[in-house]
């Protein structure tokens, strides 16, 4: 009797540790009662705060540890294709299935949910863009770093959170709308339309703020991710914003990259619009224009001629197709230009080592009449490099 006594009291010394160190447990009752009201759920006025929370530890694990359970079908294939996954075909509209396929991806336990609202400094700014991080260093009179990275973005508003949320005599363990301040109701709305989550009915600030904090965890582990993501793809490929790099990535992906390196994006901008306002941002960033990336071009160009011609194969075309290719959408060469040249140079690059030194001086002319017309004087490095493709040609 005794041994089952004292088993009955381990027991429930356990859960009650459990309980105590819930990040929930740290909470103000307000943010509690925030909580619940965020996800729907009713709680008795007054109530004390072991009712508040008895029922957010109740309804936990359902609206943290596994929200997908509430989502609609547009949500859960949304999340699938953030994982860089694809919706299984046919399962387009069937619930059942596609939470399935969530639950196959899905990361996030109710351990590392708790362990994550310990610290909401740590990610809540995940899925800000740098436009929307600057505002809230504005707005609570915190200097912007130098440099202006998002990097180093999201580490001052981070270290700032607390003392700013304290400044305003607010909560910050579970926010309240005061660290939204700095948000329009359009750029609420479209935080909300970008993730595919369902915009409140009728919709007023305050419950679009709900929402937004409802999938804020969600929204920062695919930020997170996305972000890994594309800094991996961007390494990969040397931190180019190559031809390929863009063309992998997603409209939202680019607009993304746009906004966290500072890019306005003008609403309503179509892909080719993105494209070049990427292009453009990068150009600055790496110190680029139109010379120089001609003179690049052609000096792979000639390095890539001496090795094809040593080997002697069909490669000699892919490979300068390629150069050609980078270097004219560099230079802003309209696709059908770039098409009909790399056709003419594909018919006769395999017949001869000096038909393929023609093709590549040709391409030299062709860029340094297009960086002329803008006003860029790229013709000496084109000539000087196409000269230098003859040469290894000849050899």
């Amino acid at each position: 009797m005794r041994f089952a006594l004292f088993t009955v009291a381990l027991a429930a010394s356990a859960t009650a540790n459990v309980f105590s160190n819930t990040a929930y447990n740290k909470w103000h009752e307000t943010e509690l009662e925030r909580w619940l009201s965020d996800h729907n759920i009713p709680y008795p006025a007054p109530a004390d705060r072991k009712d508040l929370q008895d029922l957010v530890q109740k309804n936990w694990d359902d609206n943290v540890a596994k929200p997908y359970n509430s989502w609609d079908t547009n949500q859960l294939s949304n999340y699938i294709t953030s994982q860089g996954q694809q919706v299984m075909k046919g399962t387009e509209k069937n619930k059942d299935s596609l939470l399935s396929q969530v639950q196959k991806y899905w990361k996030e336990t109710s351990d590392s949910a708790n362990d994550a609202y310990g610290n909401v400094a740590n990610w809540i700014f995940d899925s800000w863009t740098d436009s929307q991080l600057k505002a809230f260093l504005d707005y609570h009179h915190i200097p912007n770093p130098t440099p202006n990275t998002r990097d180093s973005l999201l580490s001052t508003a981070r270290s700032n959170y607390q003392s700013a949320a304290d400044k305003a005599g607010e909560t910050f363990n579970y926010p309240g709308d005061w660290l939204y301040q700095s948000w329009s109701d359009s750029d609420l709305k479209q935080w909300l339309d970008e993730r595919g989550v369902p915009v409140p009915q009728p919709s007023s600030r305050d419950k679009m703020i709900a929402s937004i904090r409802r999938n804020s965890r969600t929204a920062s582990e695919e930020a997170s991710a996305r972000y890994s993501s594309m800094s991996a793809s961007a390494h990969g490929a040397q931190q180019s914003l190559t031809n390929q790099l863009l063309d992998s990535w997603s409209d939202s992906q680019i607009k993304e990259w746009c906004d966290k390196n500072g890019v306005k994006v003008p609403q309503g901008s179509k892909r080719n619009e993105l494209v070049a306002l990427a292009r453009k941002k990068y150009s600055e960033m790496s110190g680029d224009n139109v010379a120089s990336s001609a003179s690049g071009y052609f000096g792979a160009a000639t390095s890539s001629a001496g090795n094809t011609f040593a080997q002697a194969t069909q490669d000699a075309y892919g490979q300068f197709r390629g150069y050609y290719d980078y270097v004219m959408n560099q230079l802003g060469m309209a696709s059908s230009q770039a098409k009909a040249s790399l056709s003419s140079a594909s018919s006769v690059a395999s017949s001869s080592a000096y038909s393929l030194s023609s093709a590549a001086s040709s391409a030299a002319a062709s860029a340094s009449k297009q960086a002329s017309k803008s006003g860029v004087n790229a013709a000496a490095a084109a000539s000087s490099a196409a000269s230098s493709v003859s040469a290894k040609a000849e050899l």
